[in-house]
């Protein structure tokens, strides 16, 4: 079950929920939940595979698609905002425990993170 932690961007002032472990709206609506997210440019190339894996054969490999991306696409995602200078900004405690799931480190100010 995917969990929700708030993110924030200190230079625009946005506010997004990044997301952490098993993505079920990614087993059960494909591609949609990127683009609900407005992470514009994932939706459009899982759509892409998606459909042509489904013309290869027959609509049997994106179900197995779908299966594999929902295990990887909340940290896809959370990872991506990320790098695009979103920082964590809940509490110390779901930021270290987010972190940690995501295989990340926070910074010294407790908030943000990079890479271990």
């Amino acid at each position: 079950m995917a969990t929700k932690i708030k993110m924030e961007n200190p230079q625009t002032g946005e506010s997004v929920f990044g997301f952490y472990g098993y993505s079920w709206t990614t087993l059960l609506f494909g591609a949609f939940p990127a683009l609900f997210r407005k992470d514009f440019l994932t939706f459009i190339g899982v759509f892409v595979v998606w459909v042509i894996l489904a013309f290869l054969t027959m609509g049997i490999a994106p179900f197995f698609m779908m299966l594999i991306w929902s295990f990887m696409y909340n940290k896809y995602y959370t990872t991506g905002l990320l790098k695009k200078g979103f920082i964590f900004a809940a509490t110390h405690t779901e930021n270290e425990l987010a972190a940690g799931r995501l295989g990340l480190k926070l910074n010294s100010n407790n908030c943000s993170t990079v890479a271990p």
